[in-house]
């Protein structure tokens, strides 16, 4: 049976066993009651253990890719690191153009790039000006705990499952 089967049956049982007019005995219904709560009380330690195991397995999946990262970024400063050492190598021989039957290689000009060396001195056409803004939930939570009315915020308390 369903978490959510088990916590309809109970609301059933308590409708059914709360009408006046039913003739069911306490002790039938306190039977009732103790079978849902044990099969709820089962059902919520099962789902937790299985949400547990998701988390540990999420974890698991974060770690490793983590590891994958870090390895694509050493493998990927390998491979830059070679194509300037072959760069560097062909120049020096004055080789332009190296072919083999899997791939030609050949030293070429970049096209033209920008080097900004100081941007103060810079036309104000070519800056473009940039402007962030960010909510400081801080001071907003400190200012309304403080008893501040803060127009647009306002305090407010969830709830969260805790598995230890």
């Amino acid at each position: 049976m369903k978490l959510y089967e088990i916590s309809q049956n109970y609301l059933s049982a308590l409708e059914f066993f709360g009408d006046v007019d039913n003739d069911m005995s306490l002790d039938a219904a306190l039977d009732t009651f103790e079978a849902i709560e044990g099969d709820f009380e089962q059902k919520v330690i099962s789902v937790a253990a299985y949400a547990k195991q998701l988390d540990a397995e999420a974890e698991a999946i974060k770690a490793a890719m983590e590891r994958m990262e870090k390895r694509r970024k050493a493998i990927e400063h390998r491979a830059d690191y070679l194509k300037d050492y072959t760069k560097i190598c062909m120049e020096q021989m004055g080789k332009k153009k190296v072919a083999c039957p899997w791939f030609n290689l050949s030293i070429q000009k970049n096209p033209p790039s920008v080097t900004v060396y100081d941007e103060a001195a810079l036309p104000f056409e070519y800056v473009a000006e940039v402007t962030t803004t960010k909510v400081d939930k801080a001071a907003i939570k400190a200012a309304l705990s403080a008893g501040v009315a803060v127009s647009g915020a306002k305090l407010s308390n969830g709830t969260r499952l805790v598995i230890k």
